[in-house]
């Protein structure tokens, strides 16, 4: 042979070798990619469970189909059913059953016509993905194809999961979970083998299923299958013959809603269509929803229609119970969310910023604060109970809910500084300038949500809980979760928008709040006592619109919310009488807790502090003890209300050393209040020891000697009318530290006349503009200007 016809032959088998390699190559790329990635482009339901597993709601999918998420497992029973009624080779074959398609080609030829297609589940699995197609044998050949590329993808218990899950029971219920629920109302795991039967047998014929129709047809093909479990010796004769006597489903039950608002909020975010493990404990959440029911049927007496009860976890910042709202109607809004509505917190913020101000050293816990009627710029707050102490412990204060003492507190924080510490802590709602607020944002002037002061507490209790001195990042923010699985350990510290707090703070703080033992209405406290610790807390909104209780363990954190979700306030609507009474009846559905948070010792100070006051003592205390406060608190201000004076040996007059006359002068420590917060203290404190007067020809040595109690502060006055059409007029008063001391009244210079012991003097002053200077008999003058209106 020449070369050049060598070469040609050679040639010529390289390029049949090339284009059989790539006619080779593109059949294994055809092979290769005969299936996509994602088998079945179709939406699912949403499905809600516990943190067991229970289901505990269900959305149906975009499609209109009842079509859970594959599951990870397919229960015996039904696995065994399906088996033996659709491919009894399925564990043997891959993908294609040839003696099934030699038994197929045979007895379609013998009856000359389509009596069966032979097709094995992988090969319906593969139909099932593609939809509505028309059944040729193009199509058979694709899918036996696609049926073996199936098999060397996936597993068998994967190829039965995707099976389960997009076989058609029946009108628009797809896929077995579905169908286990809409037809027996329980889980596919716990159906009977008759069950299990008749859910085998219906994708090969799902029309059966409806209920008047086709009954005794869908028996019989239920009832064979049952006979070849029983030939096969999968059952034995007692379970067949019982298993035959087993009605067949009626109408279709309705889907678990244990949890319906958990559900929408999930359902409108990323989670919509995926199987969702949430940290619901079924238990639970169906008993704190009938405690919800329980109460709100009493409360509708009152109107009061809607309510809302979360409990968290405090290691994990699981939910575990959510109940968003009552079954109070669609009248009456049941539909929406209370548990993420804002509303007006009320009292529930005082707790933080008792907090924030041990944390910011501008308060030990039990220091005095004034309680007294009080103006602020035109704001008058008032008490709940319309009474004032003078001055009150901070931790009372906290305890009894006044308001007096928190706008004070307020006022000293500020405005921006606690509503920028507001939103670090997880209070979003506060989104306007702070002037919008002004102090009235302590009382109720801002908005929250019921999940996010939950969330704000829940953190605040972890970062107490997992205290240790050695770590140097505290104020880690905890978020409440709703579709996570808690595990059994806790989670680290989720760094966000916390702030550095102390412990010492928290524990001080969740110590106050142990003490709510005079709510707003007293009444209702002994209900309320047993061996659970808890720090709690109740607010009430403006106008009876909202009612709240937080309760704080180790453990859970109970949050609660009452009102109606149309805003209508209602008499009686309180945190006490309201949502206390939940709060506390869902605590006792948790087991009891006998511990308490661990003392955060390196975040604590011993130090001396003034048993009066409540402030570190001062060198002029003489009545002192030793407590533990925060040591950001050390730098707070020693005892400003004592002070050391000097009086005769009869202790019934003071001097000072231009009148003593070389009389012997006694030193002693005296508490000394402002006049007007001594005035009304004296009335709880009858114990209070008022300054004992000068004696003749000694000048007093103090100043602000008087305070007006009537008006404080108010600069715009009107002067009543009587009944009968007259002029009446203003009733003027005024505290004097030393009450028997006599106090001269001047309006616009002019003398009024005088006053002792009680120091009132009722004015009838034309409008305008107006002086009224008072000065005592030792010469202390006091002057307050003030507008009279038409």
């Amino acid at each position: 042979m020449s070369i050049p016809s060598i070469v040609r032959a050679r040639y010529s088998r390289l390029v049949t070798w090339v284009i059989t390699g790539g006619v080779c190559l593109i059949l294994c790329m055809v092979y290769g990619y005969s299936i996509p990635n994602q088998l079945f482009n179709v939406t699912y339901s949403t499905v809600l469970e516990s943190e067991g597993g229970a289901l505990m709601g269900a959305k149906i999918a975009d499609d209109g189909q009842w079509r859970f998420p594959a599951s990870d497992s397919i229960p015996d029973r039904f696995r065994h059913a399906l088996i033996a009624f659709e491919d009894r080779d399925f564990e043997h074959h891959m993908g294609v059953d040839i003696s099934a398609l030699a038994r197929a080609a045979w007895q379609n030829t013998k009856e000359q016509r389509i009596v069966s297609g032979a097709s094995t589940i992988t090969m319906q699995v593969i139909r099932l993905s593609k939809g509505a197609t028309r059944r040729t044998v193009w199509e058979k050949a694709k899918e036996m194809v696609q049926a073996t590329r199936l098999e060397l993808r996936y597993s068998k218990s994967e190829i039965l999961a995707m099976y389960a899950a997009h076989a058609p029971f029946g009108g628009n219920v797809v896929g077995l979970e579905a169908a286990a629920w809409r037809y027996f109302g329980r889980t596919p795991h716990q159906l009977s083998w008759a069950e299990s039967a008749t859910l085998a047998v219906l994708p090969n014929a799902p029309a059966l299923i409806h209920p008047g129709r086709n009954r005794d047809a869908l028996k019989a093909k239920r009832n064979r299958l049952l006979a070849i479990l029983l030939n096969q010796q999968t059952i034995d004769s007692l379970t067949y013959q019982l298993a035959i006597q087993e009605p067949l489903p009626e109408q279709p039950y309705a889907l678990p809603r244990h949890a319906p608002h958990v559900l929408s909020t999930l359902y409108s975010g990323p989670e919509k269509g995926k199987r969702i493990r949430s940290g619901l404990n079924l238990h639970l959440q169906e008993s704190v929803t009938a405690w919800v029911e329980h109460h709100r049927q009493r409360l509708s007496a009152n109107g009061i229609h809607n309510a809302g009860v979360i409990v968290a976890d405090v290691k994990t910042g699981a939910v575990l119970a959510y109940a968003g709202n009552t079954k109070a109607g669609n009248e009456h809004q049941q539909q929406v969310d209370v548990i993420r509505a804002p509303r007006s917190s009320g009292s529930i913020l005082k707790p933080l910023l008792y907090l924030l101000q041990l944390n910011a050293g501008q308060l030990t816990p039990d220091q005095l604060v004034p309680d007294i009627p009080s103006q602020f710029s035109g704001y008058t707050p008032q008490n709940f109970n319309r009474t004032y102490s003078g001055a009150v412990p901070a931790s009372e204060a906290l305890a009894r809910s006044l308001n007096i003492p928190a706008v004070y507190q307020l006022q000293e924080f500020g405005v921006p500084a606690f509503q920028f510490y507001l939103r670090k802590m997880g209070i979003t709602t506060l989104n306007k300038p702070p002037e919008h607020y002004g102090l009235s944002l302590i009382l109720g002037g801002g908005e929250t949500t019921l999940w996010e002061l939950t969330q704000t507490y829940t953190s605040l209790a972890r970062q107490l809980r997992v205290y240790d001195p050695s770590n140097v990042q505290k104020g880690a923010f905890v978020p409440l979760s709703l579709s996570f699985m808690p595990s059994d350990h806790e989670q680290s510290s989720t760094p966000g928008p916390g702030f550095p707090l102390s412990e010492g703070a928290i524990w001080s703080t969740f110590e106050a709040m142990q003490e709510v033992n005079r709510p707003e209405d007293e009444v209702h406290w002994k209900r309320f006592e047993g061996s659970r610790k808890v720090a709690w807390k109740t607010g009430t909104s403006f106008g009876y619109r909202d009612a709240w209780a937080i309760g704080i363990t180790p453990d859970v954190v109970v949050g609660v919310w009452v009102g109606n979700a149309d805003g209508e306030g209602r008499p009686g609507l309180t945190g006490t009488k309201a949502a206390a009474p939940i709060l506390f009846d869902v605590f006792n559905l948790l087991p009891t807790e006998t511990s308490w948070f661990d003392t955060p010792d390196y975040e604590l100070e011993e130090v001396e502090i003034c048993t009066l006051t409540g402030h570190r003592a001062g060198v002029h205390c003489d009545h002192t003890e030793h407590r533990l406060i925060p040591e950001t608190a050390l730098i707070t201000q020693a005892c400003p209300y004592h002070q050391t004076i000097y009086v005769d040996e009869t202790r019934t007059r003071r001097l000072n050393r231009q009148c003593s006359d070389g009389e012997p002068m006694i030193k002693q420590s005296q508490l000394v209040l402002p006049a007007v917060q001594a005035w009304y203290y004296q009335q709880e404190h009858p114990e209070y020891e008022l300054m004992p007067p000068y004696k003749t020809g000694c000048t007093p040595d103090e100043h602000m000697a008087m305070q007006l109690i009537y008006p404080f502060s108010q600069s715009e006055l009107y002067v009543p009318v009587e009944l009968d059409g007259s002029k009446g007029a203003l009733v003027f008063e005024v505290a004097h530290r030393e009450p028997h001391s006599t106090v001269y009244w001047h309006l616009n210079e002019q003398f009024m006349g005088e006053t002792q012991h009680q120091h009132q003097l009722s004015l009838s002053p034309q409008p305008g503009v107006h002086t009224l200077t008072l000065v005592d008999e030792h010469g202390s003058r006091l002057e307050h200007y003030f507008t009279v209106l038409e």
